[in-house]
C-alpha cells in the first residue's frame, strides 16, 4: 500500500542545511497498522508528511496504492497531536467538513458522520461544540473526521501525547477497535514505546538525525492487547523491553 525507497529530506535552515532524514526504505502492507519510533529530530513527522504529500523528498520515491504521492489526496488523511476542531462547529459539522472539502455528497455521507461517532461513544453530542467536549472527546471527533472519506491510509502524528494517561490508553484500545472493524492502513508516529506495542502489527526503529530505519520489529500479539492483566501482557512487555534496549543511547 505504501512504499519508500531511498528517501531523503533536506530542511533549509538559517544555519544551513539540515539533513532529517536519509535514505528510507519501508514498505507498508494493506491494512497494516505500521508505528515510527526513535529520538525526538529523528525525522519521523517529516517522514508522515512526505507520505501525507506535505512534503516532497528531496530523493528518493513515496507511493501509495501503487500511485507517487504528488500532493495530498483524498485517500490519504492526517490527524495530528492536537484535534484541530473548527471551534464554531458543532461536532457533527466537523466530522462532516472533509466531505465539504472534496465535495462528497453530504447525503451519502450524513449517515456514516452518526456511525462513526456511535463507533467511538460520541452518540448524542453530535450538536455539542468543541469547548463543550473533554480532550480526550474532542481527539475522538477528529478520529472521526479523518475516516468519514474512508481514506485507504491514515496518517497519525503523536494525536494522544497532550492527553492524560488513562485518556490516552482509553483511546489507544479504542483505535484498535476500529482498526480491527475498518480495516484501514495506518502508520503511526509516538514517542511511546508501550504505544507502539499495544497498537501496532510492526514497529519501525529509526536512528538519530538523519533518520534511518534501523530495525523493524514484527509484534505477532493476537488483539485486542492491553498493557494491564490482559492474556498477552507479557508479550507486551516483553517486545517493548525489546524497543527499550534499541533505543538506549550506546
Amino acid at each position: 500500500m505504501i512504499e519508500l525507497h531511498g528517501v531523503s529530506h533536506v530542511f533549509d535552515a538559517r544555519s544551513g542545511p539540515v539533513q532529517a532524514l536519509d535514505g528510507v526504505d519501508l514498505t507498508v502492507r494493506a491494512n497494516e497498522f505500521v508505528t515510527l519510533i526513535g529520538r525526538s529530530g529523528c525525522g519521523k513527522s517529516t517522514l508522515l508528511r512526505l507520505i501525507a504529500g506535505l512534503l516532497r523528498p528531496t530523493s528518493g520515491t513515496v507511493t501509495v496504492d501503487g500511485r507517487p504521492v504528488t500532493g495530498p489526496s483524498r485517500d490519504v488523511s492526517v490527524m495530528f497531536q492536537q484535534s484541530a476542531l473548527m471551534p464554531w462547529r458543532s461536532v457533527l459539522a466537523n466530522v462532516m467538513l472533509p466531505v465539504e472539502i472534496f465535495r462528497l455528497d453530504r447525503r451519502e455521507y450524513t449517515g456514516r458522520a452518526h456511525d462513526l461517532l456511535r463507533m467511538v461513544g460520541l452518540t448524542g453530542f453530535e450538536n455539542r461544540l468543541p469547548r463543550e467536549l473533554s480532550g480526550g472527546m474532542q481527539q475522538r471527533v477528529s478520529l472521526c473526521r479523518s475516516l468519514i472519506q474512508s481514506p485507504k491510509v491514515m496518517l497519525m502524528d503523536e494525536p494522544f501525547s497532550a492527553l492524560d494517561a488513562l485518556t490516552r490508553t482509553e483511546l489507544s484500545e479504542e483505535l484498535q477497535r476500529v482498526q480491527m472493524e475498518l480495516a484501514t492502513t495506518i502508520v503511526f508516529v509516538t514517542h511511546s514505546i508501550d504505544e507502539a506495542v499495544l497498537l501496532s502489527d510492526r514497529v519501525a526503529v529509526l536512528s538519530p538525525r538523519p533518520g534511518r530505519v534501523t530495525e523493524i520489529v514484527e509484534v505477532g500479539i493476537p488483539r485486542p492487547r492491553s498493557l494491564g492483566r490482559g492474556a498477552h501482557a507479557a508479550d507486551v512487555a516483553r517486545i517493548s523491553n525489546e524497543l527499550h534496549d534499541m533505543l538506549a543511547p550506546a
